[in-house]
């Protein structure tokens, strides 16, 4: 069985064994100033073969989204991306590599709370792992219904944050609140008005609609001190 690394104290990217070889791993601390709360979020990328990578502007943001208001977070390649091996599995083995680094989290960190989000097709996997992983919360960001098969996906348990641009030219907008309905989802929708697929110029107002939506989930942080 190879050695695991043991889950670090400093903001650090490292090298973490997976299904299809080393899977390339980053872990940044809450903002510093910020009640620590005792939760991991694991951050997934969008679509590979589209340039889609850990580094992806919407990811980082979505992460330090989530660093600002005291969650520690974890972003990583899929197989086959940056100095992940391994080739492109068209979602399969993308959802065995986001359980792989969901069970080093909740491993090295026992006593957090896992939550999951995605951007895109990395919304599409975590989504899919989520009925196995039961997140703590999770979060996904245009979600790309009709690109990906959303028909066999379990309605998630867990609370769910679902953030949509309305002027998406990637992923038809329409087509996932009717998903949505169709589920009878109890997410919390938020739809962003003039908002393309990698919210050029909108950033700022995704990174609001992040922390607003998670702030009623957030665990107690008195007992966990400062960053």
């Amino acid at each position: 069985m190879p050695h695991l690394p043991e889950f670090p104290i400093d903001d650090t990217t490292l090298s973490l064994p997976g299904p299809a070889g080393a899977l390339e791993v980053c872990v940044e601390s809450p903002e510093a100033g910020v009640p620590i709360r005792p939760v991991v979020a694991v951050v997934c990328h969008p679509l590979p073969t589209h340039g889609g990578s850990m580094h992806n502007k919407v990811v980082t943001m979505a992460a330090r989204s989530l660093r600002e208001v005291g969650i520690t977070s974890v972003r990583f390649n899929f197989r086959g991306t940056g100095a992940s091996t391994g080739v492109f599995d068209h979602g399969e083995g993308e959802v065995d590599d986001l359980r792989a680094v969901a069970a080093w989290v909740r491993e090295g960190r026992p006593g957090h709370a896992l939550w999951l989000a995605g951007f895109s097709f990395g919304a599409y996997v975590s989504l899919r792992a989520a009925a196995d992983l039961a997140p703590g919360m999770l979060i996904s960001i245009a979600p790309p219904v009709g690109r990906w098969q959303f028909a066999q996906i379990a309605i998630p348990t867990s609370p769910w944050l679902v953030i949509q641009g309305d002027e998406d030219e990637v992923v038809d907008a329409t087509a996932v609140h009717a998903w949505l309905d169709r589920i009878d989802a109890r997410a919390v929708r938020v739809r962003m008005p003039d908002a393309g697929h990698f919210f050029h110029r909108k950033l700022t107002d995704l990174r609001e609609a992040i922390q607003q939506g998670v702030r009623p989930f957030l665990p107690d942080a008195s007992a966990h001190g400062y960053a």
